[in-house]
């Protein structure tokens, strides 16, 4: 079985960063792709950010600029630092990844529960 679990949202002024955190646990045999989601009040969930096994890269043009993902594989964890952060970043953030529970496996979808970013101006 496998976990995921999104931290490190909270309530920040405009200009402000955070960093938010998305952890993997469980029988994890080989992680693919890592990437961040988030859902604005009222809106449909939208694509924020991927980062690829070999460590490649890419963002929503709403983000380019401002936010960095990255992966600790030893950890099986992905991070989100989050910068000049502006009121429509406000939303509930959540992690998807690819994981497969043998080496050999086929990669599933995980989502965690979301972790929620509020951005005040």
């Amino acid at each position: 079985q496998v976990q995921v679990v999104e931290s490190g949202g909270g309530l920040v002024q405009a200009g402000g960063s955070l960093r938010l955190s998305c952890a993997a646990s469980g029988s994890i045999g080989r992680i693919d792709m890592m990437a961040w989601y988030r859902q604005a009040p009222g809106k449909q969930r939208e694509y924020v950010a991927v980062i690829s096994s070999d460590g490649s890269t890419n963002y929503a043009d709403s983000v380019k600029g401002r936010f960095t993902i990255s992966r600790d594989n030893g950890k099986n964890t992905v991070y989100l630092q989050m910068n000049s952060l502006k009121p429509e970043d406000t939303g509930v953030y959540y992690c998807r990844t690819e994981i497969a529970t043998g080496r050999l496996s086929a990669a599933m979808n995980y989502w965690g529960k979301g972790t929620l970013v509020t951005v005040s101006s």
